[in-house]
């Protein structure tokens, strides 16, 4: 079994995710470009980056370990509306206007998941989508949430976990962990056919 589990992320969120299964974790950011390319599909685009990330952090710890035998965890997230990819606001501007054309509608959530196994440089791939329905949202409201949570560093300008909630009519998925940024079920699966097994 390696001797390593390498979370390819420096986001919070998906340290916390990962905590959850109670196994010990390394976590190193990789340094890539999630820039889109033209005409990338949103399917298309978590992909490249998930399976990119996983090979960025490969080569940058190679630099430094002598036997690379980790088991590296990657994703990447983007929201879908009207077939329009839309990423992290950032600005406090971008996510009053993101969360404003969400109000009323649907909004698909892609999460793009790499397992990639450093020994023999293989790497297994899965997409998780999760739907919401934002509820009819007043700017007033919108304001006032983005002032209490500022979900600056979250595709789709919210936070699920937290207050989030409070602007949806409902949620519709597999994997409600996957809105936060790390498709959990899928993981543990992914794990276990690498005789990784939180539960024994």
């Amino acid at each position: 079994m390696p001797n390593k589990l390498i979370l390819g992320s420096s986001s919070p969120y998906r340290k916390d995710l990962l905590k959850r299964l109670g196994v010990p974790f390394e976590c190193h950011s990789p340094n890539i470009d999630e820039t889109p390319l033209h005409p990338e599909s949103a399917v298309d685009l978590v992909k490249r980056l998930s399976i990119a990330k996983a090979f960025a952090v490969d080569r940058e710890r190679r630099g430094t370990d002598h036997t690379p035998n980790g088991i590296i965890i990657t994703s990447d997230q983007v929201a879908v509306l009207n077939n329009k990819i839309l990423g992290k606001p950032h600005t406090v501007d971008n996510a009053i206007s993101q969360l404003s054309r969400f109000s009323g509608k649907k909004v698909s959530f892609l999460t793009g998941l790499c397992v990639f196994n450093q020994q023999d440089q293989s790497y297994q791939y899965t997409l998780s989508e999760y739907h919401v329905y934002f509820r009819t949202l007043t700017l007033n409201e919108i304001r006032q949430y983005v002032l209490l949570e500022q979900p600056l560093d979250c595709a789709g300008s919210f936070k699920c976990e937290g207050l989030g909630v409070c602007l949806f009519d409902k949620m519709e998925g597999d994997d409600p962990n996957s809105l936060i940024g790390l498709p959990l079920i899928s993981l543990s699966r992914l794990l276990r056919e690498l005789d990784i097994n939180p539960i024994g």
